[in-house]
């Protein structure tokens, strides 16, 4: 695995073209959905990490990116900003009130095998028209986050998750297991501060990318 350090320089080198691609105007709306929080801790590490901690951290990650380096150029909102447990019917619902442009729902992996490591995205098992878009998405952050930081990547999966299910007529939504918990050595990773900045960046900047060549088309 990458250092952080490099993986950041990296990242500034090869993303720089992009910080100016987006249009200031009417910016899309995006709703990151941190997973779990409150009495709900999601998974957790050998060492103790929890899953609704990482998360959050990311997602606020990605808030201060898209201010300082595109000016706000999306328009982001969170189904929790703080330790809280939200309802999956309001972390759905809130995409459907704001009739949000693309919906991102971030967890952490965990398995018995202490080996299984790397990342999955899923899209919902519905309908095939409103599948092309996700499918797009969910590609696009498996391959910018292996490429870029290389973690491992597991592929796109289908799953009758509720806040995928529930989101599939609004807007093109996904669910990122960013790694396995029950793995040490990605344990380790989502401990380190510039780990978390650096998946934050990959998953705004393959954002903006797609939004970038929807508007293109």
């Amino acid at each position: 695995m990458k250092t952080a350090l490099r993986i950041l320089f990296l990242l500034c080198t090869v993303y720089q073209p992009l910080c100016y691609g987006q249009s200031t105007h009417n910016p899309p709306v995006v709703v990151i959905d941190p997973g779990h929080g409150g009495t709900d801790s999601g998974a957790i590490g050998t060492q103790g990490v929890l899953e609704k901690d990482i998360v959050l951290k990311v997602a606020q990650e990605m808030v201060r990116l898209n201010w300082e380096i595109h000016g706000s150029a999306l328009e982001i909102y969170h189904t929790r900003y703080t330790d809280t447990l939200i309802s999956l019917r309001n972390r759905s619902g809130l995409a459907k009130t704001l009739k949000a442009d693309a919906y991102v729902s971030l967890h952490c992996n965990q398995a018995q095998r202490k080996g299984a490591q790397g990342i999955e995205v899923y899209v919902t098992q519905g309908r095939e028209k409103f599948m092309k878009a996700p499918l797009q998405l969910a590609n696009a952050i498996g391959q910018d986050l292996n490429q870029h930081l290389g973690l491992r990547y597991r592929g796109v999966k289908a799953a009758n998750f509720q806040v995928l299910r529930e989101t599939e007529q609004v807007c093109p939504s996904v669910l990122v297991e960013l790694g396995f918990l029950s793995n040490k050595e990605e344990e380790e990773y989502f401990s380190e501060r510039t780990s978390i900045t650096a998946m934050a960046l990959v998953l705004l900047e393959t954002l903006n990318a797609f939004f970038d060549e929807e508007n293109s088309q």
